[in-house]
């Protein structure tokens, strides 16, 4: 009895190390198409901004993110212009962005930059990844605020379920607000820690290296504030075909 439980326990430390491995393999494969979104005043106080993550596809010159990341207000006296921070440290490479397309029903935009970089493999846009299957997210949960240094958090995919939020009072309820009751968007919800800053970050499988979601929103338990110091570990991120269905629908190629 004894000896099995040994065998039973290093059977089990060698398959942790298998995951722990294909996961380490994963990140690599991933980070060098992970960048960071926001926004440039070269005459600002403070002249770099990151507002959100995103990630490369195709032939290397559209970034994924997500439509709010990308549709921040602005003071009216400072030009700011909409950049991609590529690479990592301290000193990132800033990349001009030359063409946003939104999808603001998916919260979804694609961004076409001046340079060519590294990009990730897509799902399949029909598949639907199952519940429980192993996931990684890498991004800048936190910021720029120490440079471009992207951070992986691993989890499960939960549930693939509508995008529904129930209204707090009857003020939201509007047309708008049923017509989502009616006509749900499905959405992954994934069990990981996600922070602000994680909007646009890719959702990848670690058993294939496949991005199959964009990160979204966060479950926020109080308020706005504590997704940083209490976060909930409930993520919602959109489904990969959004993406494909975007970059065929204005002749975007994707290798």
């Amino acid at each position: 009895m004894r000896s099995t439980f040994v065998l039973l326990l290093g059977m089990l430390a060698v398959q942790g190390s298998v995951l722990a491995g294909q996961l380490a393999e994963r990140v690599a494969q991933i980070k060098p198409a992970v960048v960071g979104v926001g926004l440039v005043a070269p005459l600002a106080t403070v002249s770099h901004q990151l507002k959100g993550t995103g990630f490369v596809i195709g032939n290397g010159q559209y970034v994924v993110t997500n439509d709010h990341v990308v549709n921040v207000e602005v003071p009216d006296n400072i030009k700011y212009h909409l950049a991609v921070f590529a690479g990592h440290g301290r000193k990132p490479q800033i990349i001009a962005v030359e063409q946003v397309i939104k999808d603001e029903e998916h919260d979804l935009a694609l961004l076409k930059i001046s340079k060519t970089l590294p990009a990730v493999t897509l799902g399949q846009a029909s598949a639907v990844v199952p519940d429980g299957t192993d996931l990684a997210v890498t991004g800048f949960p936190i910021g720029g605020i120490l440079g471009l240094y992207p951070a992986t958090h691993k989890g499960i995919v939960a549930a693939y379920t509508p995008n529904i939020i129930a209204a707090k009072n009857t003020s939201q309820i509007s047309e708008q607000f049923l017509q989502r009751l009616r006509n749900p968007i499905m959405v992954y919800q994934l069990d990981v820690i996600a922070y602000p800053g994680n909007s646009g970050s890719p959702v990848y499988n670690v058993e294939t290296g496949e991005v199959f979601a964009v990160i979204n929103k966060v479950f926020v338990k109080e308020t706005k504030e504590s997704a940083i110091t209490h976060p909930s570990g409930i993520t919602y991120a959109i489904p990969v075909e959004h993406v494909i269905r975007l970059a065929h629908k204005h002749y975007i190629p994707l290798l």
